[in-house]
């Protein structure tokens, strides 16, 4: 994941809910997010009527990222403060 390019957004036309609830995600999609079968996705929901998929392994690169970044801001914090 680049997330350098996260907000970029991206339409990859429409999908419907079928009778077992499942739900077909665009064949460009899958090509772009390079989502292979039977890999894992995260489901989050953003208020009552939006929902979000993740792929389990960017958002371990995401977290990662973000806890480096953690890390070099408490740094600077005590550098700082003393």
């Amino acid at each position: 994941m680049d997330i350098h390019k996260i907000n970029e957004p991206a339409f990859y036309g429409t999908t419907t809910i079928g009778e077992k609830g499942q739900v077909v995600i665009p064949s460009e999609a899958r090509k772009s997010m390079k989502v292979k079968s039977g890999e894992k996705l995260l489901v989050f929901g953003m208020g009552t009527d939006m929902v979000i998929l993740s792929k389990l392994s960017n958002l371990e690169k995401f977290a990662s990222h973000l806890s480096k970044r953690l890390e070099a801001m408490r740094e600077i914090i005590r550098k700082t403060s003393s």
